[in-house]
């Protein structure tokens, strides 16, 4: 499973808005990025107006060339159009997030090298 996260550029005089807006996301929408392989998908705004989404796909490329020629995403995307800051909307790309750290990652590897914890305690002759 591939996870992905994003970032992308609302006006801050449309935020209020931009979020009214994904309270209620047409279902014929959910529908086709559901079709698509969209898994976990959430987005989440700061003040400023940056916006970051998360997702979870097989692959990320082919979900989003599933979702490109979707008449219901055309409509999406053109009703949200206005929301973006210039060069900020999805139709432009959103600027992808390098993964650092994933907690679950990291407890199912093998600990290769790294120390064990300490689990003495003082006093323990064991």
């Amino acid at each position: 499973m591939e996870r992905v996260c994003f970032r992308m550029q609302v006006r801050p005089d449309r935020l209020d808005e931009y979020i009214e807006r994904h309270r209620a996301v047409w279902p014929e929408m959910l529908q086709a990025l559901h079709e698509a392989g969209w898994t976990n998908y959430s987005l989440f705004a700061q003040d400023d107006g940056t916006v970051i989404g998360y997702l979870e796909t097989d692959d990320y490329a082919a979900a989003r060339a599933r979702m490109e020629p979707t008449e219901i995403n055309a409509r999406w995307q053109a009703s949200m159009r206005p929301f973006f800051a210039e060069g900020g909307s999805f139709e432009v790309g959103p600027v992808r997030l390098r993964e650092v750290f994933n907690l679950e990652d990291q407890l199912a590897a093998p600990a290769a090298g790294a120390p064990a914890p300490d689990t003495t305690t003082e006093g323990n002759t064991q």
